[in-house]
C-alpha cells in the first residue's frame, strides 16, 4: 500500500495492533529470525518499518489490522518527532476545519493543488482563510501530500470531528506525562453545576483551558491557554463541533488575554503547585479581592482570577488539591471567601483526587450562613441534586454524604474546609433510624448466605471429561461471539447501554449511545465477559452491548449458557495459550455433555454466582454499618450494651 512505505512503528505500537502484549512482541523478536529488523529509533525504543512488520506476520498466519486513523498518525509520528507532534496535530486540525467548513474549496481546488495542479488555488491559502478564527497563525503547510490524502479519506468516512477527536486522543496518550486531561465524567459535571450547557446565558470561560476537555460540553465556549499549541487543538475541538468558540493563547495569569470581559460562568483545572506563576510581579494586582495569595498557594490565585472573570451572581467551578482545603498559609483568603459569601460548596471527588469548589461572585445580596459539603467518593451522582437542594435553600439540613456546615464554626484559627473533617453526622432520630435500618439490611442479607451455596459432591479421584474447544462450538454454530461497533461510545444516549463495570457488579446498564444499526443489542441468556475475566448471563433485553465486552451467544436447545459461562469465567490464560500474553478464548476447553447434565453443572455455577453478589451485597452493607457504629459511638449517638445488637 502507497500510504504505508515509510511509516514507521515501536513495539507498542505493533502489540496494539495484533492485539496481544508487549512481551509477545518480544518473544517474536528473539524467536524469530527473520523478524523486521530496527530502521530507526534507539536501542531502548527501536521503530519498525510498518510495511515489513505487516508483510512477517501475515506471512506467519499472525492476525494484523491497522485502521485508517491508525495509519494517519504512524505517518504523523514518522513525519516529526515527538517534540513537534502536537505542532503537526494542530495543523492537521486545521486542514480538518477547513474541510468541514469549505467542502466545495476542498473538491474544487485542494484536491487538484495536492495533486501538483498549477492552476488550482494553494492548499494553504484554502485553509488559512478557512480558519481566521484559530489562534495564532497555524502555519500549515501541504508538504506531506500523503498524510493529507489520508487525513481527507478519514474525515470522508468518520467525519472531521471524529477524525480529530481520534487523532487527539492519540497525541493525549503518547504525552499522558506532560498532558493533564480533567476527567469527562468531572468536566461535564462541572459544566452543568454552573449552569454552562445551556446556551441562553452568555459565555463559559475556562482560563486554563489545555486542548479544551472542560469546554466540550458549554454552550458558549471562551477560554485561554498557556501553550500555545493546546490552545490551537483546543480551538479545532470546539470548532469542529460547530460552536462559537474563542480561544486565546497566553499566560492568564501574567497576561490576562480577556482582561475587562465577564462570563456567564467560568470552569477551571488550573495547573497545581506551579511556584513560578508571577508572585513578584503580581503582587498589587486588582485580582487579588480577598487577599495576596501566598508563594505556595497559587490555586488561591486561580480561584480569584476565575471570580474576576464572571458576571455579578454567576457561577465557577474550580478544581483545587485536596490540601488548599487546609494549609495554614491560605487560611486568610479562605476565611475572606465565606465571609463574603463567594465560597458555596466543597466537593470532595475520588480518594487522593482534587476537590471541586464552587463559587458564587456576591451580587450585593445577603450571603448565605452556610457552607455546602460533599464526600462524593466516586459516586458523582449525589453532587447535583446535592448542590440544587443547596441552592433551592442554603439554610436547610441534608442528609446522606453530604451536609451544610455552619460558616462561623469554619471561621476558627485553622478554616479547614476539607469535607473528611466535617463528615455527615446526623443526630436523634434521624441517626438512630440509619443505624437501625443497617443493622436490619446486614441482619436479611447475612440470613440469606448459609443455604446459598449449592449442593456439591466431593469425588475421592478426578472425573475426567470428554472437552471440546470454545472455537469448536462456534464452527459447529452452537455459539456465536459478538462485539461493539469498533467507534462506540457509551457515555450517554437514549440507547441504554450495558457497561464493562455493570458485568463486573451485576448491576443494571448505566451508560448510554445513539441509535445505530451495528449496535449489538443483548438478549436473555446471552453471555458477556471482561478483559478481566468477569463473566455475566443477561437477564434481560433492551441494552446494548458496550465497549471491552465480548458477547457469546449459544443455542440453548444444545448448549446451556450457565454452563458455558461457568467454563469460560475459569478459564486460564496460560493454559489456554502460552505464547501470547492473552487468553484465546476459542481455545478454552468445555465438556462435551449432555444437555441435561449441562443444566444440572448450569445451576450449580449460577447459584455460585448469586453467592458471589449476595456476599458482595453483604460486604457493602457491613461496611456501612461498621461506619455509622464508629461514627455513633465516637459522637455519642451510640453506646455499647452487655446484650449484643
Amino acid at each position: 500500500m502507497e500510504e504505508s512505505q515509510e511509516i514507521t512503528v515501536n513495539a507498542g505500537d505493533i502489540a496494539r495492533f495484533a492485539d496481544v502484549g508487549r512481551a509477545a512482541v518480544s518473544n517474536w523478536r528473539r524467536r524469530h529470525e527473520d523478524f523486521p529488523q530496527p530502521v530507526g529509533g534507539t536501542a531502548s525504543s527501536p521503530l519498525f518499518s510498518l510495511s515489513e512488520v505487516t508483510a512477517w506476520l501475515r506471512g506467519n498466519g499472525k492476525s494484523f489490522e491497522v485502521s485508517l486513523g491508525d495509519l494517519v498518525w504512524q505517518r504523523m509520528r514518522t513525519t516529526v518527532d515527538d517534540l513537534r507532534l502536537g505542532e503537526l496535530v494542530g495543523r492537521v486540525g486545521a486542514f480538518l476545519l477547513f474541510l468541514h467548513r469549505d467542502p466545495s474549496g476542498w473538491r474544487d481546488h485542494g484536491v487538484r493543488s495536492l495533486s501538483g495542479d498549477p492552476g488550482a488555488r494553494p492548499l494553504s491559502e484554502l485553509v488559512a482563510a478557512a480558519t481566521t478564527d484559530l489562534p495564532g497563525a497555524p502555519g500549515f503547510r501541504a508538504d506531506d501530500r500523503t498524510l493529507l490524502r489520508l487525513t481527507a479519506r478519514l474525515a470522508a468516512e468518520n467525519g472531521p470531528l471524529a477524525a480529530f477527536e481520534f487523532l487527539c486522543a492519540r497525541y493525549v496518550e503518547a504525552h499522558s506525562r506532560q498532558l493533564s486531561v480533567t476527567r469527562d465524567d468531572v468536566a461535564a459535571l462541572m459544566i452543568r453545576l454552573v449552569g454552562g450547557d445551556s446556551g441562553g446565558a452568555g459565555p463559559v470561560l475556562d482560563p486554563a483551558c489545555g486542548v479544551g476537555t472542560l469546554l466540550l460540553n458549554a454552550a458558549a465556549p471562551l477560554g485561554q491557554e498557556i501553550n500555545e499549541t493546546n490552545a490551537l487543538l483546543s480551538a479545532v475541538r470546539l470548532l469542529l463541533r460547530g460552536a462559537p468558540a474563542r480561544i486565546v493563547a497566553g499566560d492568564s495569569l501574567r497576561e490576562d488575554g480577556l482582561a475587562g470581559e465577564l462570563a456567564a460562568a467560568v470552569v477551571c483545572d488550573p495547573p497545581f503547585n506551579e511556584r513560578a506563576w508571577g508572585y513578584e510581579e503580581l503582587a498589587g494586582d486588582p485580582r487579588w479581592e480577598y487577599g495576596l495569595p501566598p508563594r505556595g498557594e497559587p490555586e488561591l490565585a486561580w480561584v480569584q482570577h476565575c471570580l474576576a472573570h464572571v458576571r455579578p451572581g454567576g457561577l465557577v467551578a474550580v478544581l483545587m488539591p485536596a490540601a488548599a482545603a487546609s494549609r495554614r498559609p491560605g487560611k486568610r483568603i479562605r476565611g475572606n471567601l465565606l465571609r463574603a459569601g463567594a465560597l458555596r460548596a466543597v466537593i470532595a471527588l475520588a480518594p487522593g483526587g482534587p476537590d471541586l469548589w464552587v463559587l458564587r461572585r456576591p451580587d450585593g445580596g445577603r450571603p448565605p450562613s452556610q457552607l455546602l459539603m460533599v464526600d462524593a467518593g466516586e459516586d458523582l451522582s449525589i453532587v447535583e441534586p446535592a448542590w440544587h437542594a443547596y441552592a433551592a435553600d442554603p439554610e436547610a439540613e441534608l442528609s446522606g454524604e453530604s451536609r451544610t456546615v455552619r460558616i462561623i464554626d469554619l471561621l476558627d484559627d485553622e478554616v479547614d474546609l476539607a469535607p473528611g473533617r466535617h463528615r455527615p453526622q446526623q443526630g436523634g432520630p434521624d441517626f438512630v433510624r440509619d443505624f437501625t435500618g443497617a443493622l436490619d439490611r446486614f441482619r436479611e442479607a447475612s440470613a440469606t448466605l448459609p443455604d446459598a451455596p449449592p449442593a456439591l459432591e466431593a469425588l475421592t479421584e478426578r472425573q475426567e471429561l470428554p472437552t471440546t474447544t470454545v472455537g469448536e462450538l462456534v464452527k459447529a454454530g452452537l455459539v456465536t461471539i459478538l462485539q461493539a461497533p469498533p467507534k462506540m461510545t457509551a457515555g450517554s444516549g437514549p440507547v441504554p447501554v450495558l457497561t464493562a463495570e455493570d458485568a463486573v457488579a451485576g448491576t443494571a446498564p448505566s451508560g448510554g449511545t445513539v441509535l445505530d444499526p451495528a449496535l449489538v443489542m443483548v438478549r436473555p441468556d446471552d453471555i458477556v465477559t471482561t478483559a478481566l475475566g468477569a463473566v455475566r448471563v443477561v437477564e434481560r433485553s433492551g441494552a446494548a452491548l458496550g465497549p471491552q465486552l465480548t458477547l457469546y451467544r449459544v443455542d440453548p436447545e444444545r448448549l446451556d449458557p450457565h454452563f458455558l459461562a461457568g467454563f469460560l469465567r475459569s478459564a486460564d490464560a496460560s493454559r489456554v495459550h502460552p505464547s501470547s500474553s492473552r487468553l484465546d478464548v476459542r481455545r478454552a476447553r468445555v465438556p462435551v455433555l449432555p444437555v441435561a447434565e449441562q443444566r444440572r453443572y448450569g445451576t450449580a455455577f449460577r447459584e455460585l454466582a448469586v453467592l458471589e453478589d449476595r456476599l458482595r451485597e453483604t460486604a457493602a452493607l457491613g461496611e456501612t454499618l461498621i461506619r455509622l457504629g464508629f461514627d455513633g459511638l465516637v459522637d455519642g449517638h451510640l453506646r455499647p450494651c452487655d446484650q449484643r445488637v
